[in-house]
Formats: structure tokens, C-alpha cells, sequence
């Protein structure tokens, strides 16, 4: 796990430049090795390695999209081509530093990111909703 932390995040090959220390990594490391889930936090991984994520023609997603991208993550096809099946990007957001674990990297550019993008979409209430109901559907 410390190869990928290592490969995967912002810090030129160097743990000493990360933006986690190694008490954040080893408690990460850890969390995995006491619960024993490293096996199936990994298995994403193999799955599409073996078998690359892929739409069939004609398949239009509809759903808003928000994609932030960090310098050092694995890599994201081209804008024009995630727009072939997602049809509603609402935000491209190209982030200044970070890597794959953006979450633990940046969190705060994530979080703002996060936050204008929920902010741009309008809830609906569906049809028969109790007014106090928490569901809501964007539009």
C-alpha cells in the first residue's frame, strides 16, 4: 500500500513531500490491516483491469456530472469523449496539485468543489413528498 501512496499521490515519488504524514499513512494502512478489507478495497482495481469499464454505443447518461481533476491521478480520458455518455456535465474542474487520493491529499479543494457543485443543482420535491421528507432528486 505505501507503493501506492508512493505512485499514486502528489509528491514526486518522495513520501517526505506528501501533503500526509507518515502517522496519517500508517493510520490509513492500518484501518485496512485491523478490518481486513485491503482485499476488497483493491478489488475495483483488479475487476477493470480485467475488464475495462465500457459503454455500449448510444448510451446517454443523463445524470449531472461533476469531475475534479488532479494532477497526479491514474489517468482521465479527454473531456469530449466523457461527454459521448455523460450528457450533463455541469463542472470540469482541472485542480491546481493532488493525486489519486485527492480526498486525503486536498480535502479542502475537494470539499469547495464538492459544495459549488451541490450548489448549482436544483432539488425537486416528487410528487405525494411529505414536505418534512429529507429525499430530494436533483433536477
Amino acid at each position: 500500500m505505501i507503493e501506492k501512496f508512493r505512485d499514486w499521490s502528489d509528491c514526486d515519488g518522495n513520501l517526505d513531500n506528501a501533503a500526509f504524514s507518515r502517522d496519517e499513512i500508517l493510520a490509513n494502512i492500518s484501518l485496512y490491516w485491523f478490518t481486513r478489507t485491503v482485499a476488497s478495497s483493491m478489488r475495483i482495481y483488479w475487476e477493470t483491469r480485467a475488464r475495462p469499464l465500457a459503454f455500449p454505443h448510444g448510451t446517454e447518461i443523463e445524470v449531472p456530472l461533476a469531475v475534479a481533476l488532479f494532477p497526479k491521478e491514474l489517468p482521465m480520458p479527454p473531456r469530449s469523449w466523457v461527454e459521448r455518455v455523460f450528457r450533463n456535465v455541469r463542472r470540469w474542474t482541472t485542480m491546481p496539485c493532488g493525486g489519486h487520493f485527492a480526498a486525503f491529499e486536498q480535502p479542502g479543494l475537494l470539499a469547495q468543489d464538492l459544495i459549488a457543485f451541490a450548489s448549482e443543482l436544483k432539488f425537486s420535491r416528487p410528487a405525494g413528498a411529505c414536505s418534512a421528507g429529507k429525499s430530494r432528486r436533483p433536477e
